[in-house]
């Protein structure tokens, strides 16, 4: 091969994965791009309220790290996270009977690294993965890289239905993935007794319960109901995120799971990414470790109870009839359902086109796509913006009906 030849290589000619060649994108990323736009409302989203991060605190933190430990901060450290950001996160979780210790915790590098690392340990191709329906998409995404086969269980208003769980639907199952609380995209918490009776499967499953929780501190009246976890501790995987309660950027998020299970997911992470940064680990512990979530938080309930109720309040003012919605009780997110003959990937090109986005319902289902439906997001749209936003929405909604 002479040079003239060398310089008609391209990438275009290499060959890729058969896994690569089935990644796709997120469709909310793809939506993001549209509406960084400054005069879109954009409800799309799933972002926490800037106004909400605690510069301050962590500028504050940051200061002493570097002054006090700078080698270790900056470093390579362990696998399975900063020691005391670990005991932490265990002492947190650890409550009457139930004791969860460190060794059970893996810090990660956001909650959506926690989701791969179980895909990575738990799932082959064409194994049944349970999922919720509608369920989170980075999951559907994380999950789908390792080829499982998807069922999809009945859910209803509340969320899982635990009695729909027959030895039939749940064979061979890997995992079962669940947000009970304020599910994204629905909304949805899932009820005590519900609770219940899924820790109860649990305990007498051939498979691990995932239980995905980045949204159980914002219940707007500071109310939470128990985890699965503290249900049945050893048959529960437990993930968390600092995302939602202190800042995305800093990709802290954490995995509780079996001692069993834990050694795995400690080896999967050390061939991703040897450690979540030390740093980050180091920020996170030292705002947190002296009490500061239990005064910060409920400011965040607090703002996001007031959008929830500006949009719950445009949507009643709005909304023709044949639109429903839900009140949710916390979180991020309300879930629509249009009328039946209205796709709402092609009312959102009419949408953007007025300066107003959404992320239509469709890829949060695994399987069969419910395309009259839509997530909205209102925790970083102000009250006056909400209702101008929703207006549009509706007026283009009332045209198709």
């Amino acid at each position: 091969m002479d040079q003239s030849d060398l310089t008609n290589v391209s990438a275009r000619s290499w060959q890729l994965s058969e896994r690569a060649r089935k990644l796709t994108s997120s469709a909310i990323r793809e939506i993001l791009k549209v509406t960084e736009r400054p005069e879109v409302i954009s409800f799309a989203g799933g972002l926490p309220a800037p106004v909400t991060f605690p510069a301050e605190q962590m500028r504050a933190a940051s200061d002493r790290i570097l002054r006090d430990a700078p080698a270790a901060a900056l470093q390579y450290s362990a696998t399975e996270g900063y020691m005391p950001l670990r005991e932490w996160i265990a002492a947190r979780y650890s409550q009457g009977n139930v004791q969860i210790r460190a060794s059970q915790v893996l810090i990660t590098t956001g909650s959506q690294q926690a989701l791969d690392l179980l895909g990575k340990v738990l799932v082959c191709p064409q194994s049944p993965v349970l999922v919720e329906t509608p369920t989170y998409l980075g999951a559907l995404q994380s999950f789908s890289l390792y080829e499982p086969h998807y069922v999809q269980l009945s859910t209803d208003d509340a969320g899982l239905i635990p009695a729909a769980l027959t030895p039939e639907l749940t064979a061979g199952a890997r995992l079962l993935y669940a947000q009970p609380n304020f599910q994204n995209p629905t909304g949805r918490r899932l009820p005590l007794e519900r609770r219940r009776e899924l820790a109860a499967f649990a305990q007498n499953a051939a498979f691990p319960v995932v239980e995905d929780d980045p949204y159980g501190a914002l219940d707007y009246r500071g109310e939470p109901l128990p985890t699965l976890l503290s249900m049945a501790p050893e048959h529960i995987v437990h993930l968390g995120s600092f995302s939602k309660v202190l800042a995305p950027g800093l990709r802290v998020g954490y995995i509780i799971a079996p001692e069993e299970l834990h050694f795995k997911l400690v080896q999967a992470k050390q061939a991703t990414d040897l450690h979540t940064p030390s740093f980050t680990q180091r920020i996170v512990h030292e705002v947190v470790k002296d009490g500061f979530l239990d005064t910060h938080v409920p400011t965040i309930r607090a703002l996001y109870r007031e959008q929830c109720a500006a949009m719950l309040a445009a949507l009643e003012r709005y909304m023709p009839e044949g639109v429903t919605w839900n009140r949710p009780e916390g979180g991020m997110f309300v879930w629509a359902q249009l009328p039946a003959a209205i796709d709402t990937m092609k009312l959102l090109e009419d949408a953007v086109a007025q300066n107003v986005a959404f992320v239509p319902g469709a890829p949060f289902f695994a399987n069969e796509a419910q395309r009259n439906t839509l997530r909205l997001s209102f925790v970083t749209v102000p009250p006056e913006k909400i209702d101008a936003g929703i207006a549009r929405l509706a007026a283009l909604i009332r045209a198709r009906i």
